[in-house]
């Protein structure tokens, strides 16, 4: 299965810009498993969406979209974080526009450290209920409470969305870099505002646990009062137009048998995205 279920014209590594890199990770979630399961339900979501995209008008499928073998290592939240990076530098020395999917958050953290060491000028923008600021939880500083503790540690942070955090966190937030769900109601301004903060190459970092349970209730820790489709993509479609989106990824989707729309949530999702970044550029 590959993503888009493409044929090999548009999906082969060699002529693709871009790669799909499923990380079926999901060793250290705390309540709802099932986010290993993520990527291939995103995989067969994809195979069933519509190619060409209204809003852009365009159909970026055909820049290639080459489905690269999923990482598996599962043996410590470490080894998986190093074999994440490695895999992710390799793709993006190869330049190729990298999109990952997980499997639980802890995948992001070696992506993130992929393309800190890779880029200059960058900055990781956090679309999440959880503020994952915590050093180290249950014993791993490579948890999936720790991600953006992880990611502050090589680049600046913007976070978004963010419903629920620990008092152990509070020390760790700043609040001129934070963007708290219950806020953007009242703040028309809010997405200018963040924009403001990205430096030019920016690093997407999306929990879907950010989007309200109504429309995202497959998660592994679904948080009332999220935010909706639309909302999350102008966000995203006002940073493409003003920043470099670098790669980005998209997790912790925990499928249910019974309801597939969330799947295909996060399929379209990652279309749209790549749909932004490239309607402008030639195939």
């Amino acid at each position: 299965m590959n993503y888009g279920g493409l044929e090999e014209k548009y999906s082969n590594r060699e002529h693709s810009k871009i790669v799909f890199i499923p990380v079926p990770y999901d060793e250290t979630s705390t309540w709802i498993k099932g986010s290993d399961k993520g990527p291939e339900a995103i995989l067969n979501a994809s195979a069933n969406m519509e190619l060409y995209d209204i809003e852009t008008n365009s159909e970026v499928y055909l820049h290639g979209i080459y489905t690269a073998p999923p990482v598996t290592e599962k043996s410590s939240p470490e080894k998986m974080v190093t074999e994440v990076k490695k895999t992710v530098t390799e793709y993006i020395q190869s330049k190729k526009f990298v999109v990952l999917a997980g499997g639980e958050h802890s995948v992001s953290i070696g992506s993130i450290q992929a393309f800190a060491e890779n880029l200059n000028d960058l900055t990781i923008l956090q679309i999440d209920a959880h503020s994952d600021l915590r050093d180290e939880y249950e014993g791993s500083k490579n948890n999936h409470a720790c991600v953006m503790a992880r990611a502050r540690e090589v680049c600046p942070v913007v976070q978004v969305g963010i419903r629920a955090s620990d008092v152990t966190e509070l020390s760790s937030i700043d609040p001129k870099r934070m963007f708290y769900g219950y806020t953007l109601r009242n703040n028309p301004d809010w997405m200018q505002q963040a924009c403001e903060l990205l430096t030019e190459n920016v690093y997407i970092s999306i929990d879907l646990d950010a989007l309200d349970p109504s429309i995202m209730p497959s998660t592994g820790t679904p948080e009332p009062g999220g935010m909706y489709y639309w909302e999350v993509l102008d966000f995203i479609k006002l940073v493409s137009q003003k920043r470099n989106i670098v790669g980005f990824d998209v997790v912790e989707l925990c499928p249910n048998e019974d309801n597939k729309a969330p799947d295909f949530l996060a399929s379209k999702l990652i279309y749209q995205i790549l749909s932004y970044k490239f309607s402008n550029q030639k195939t």
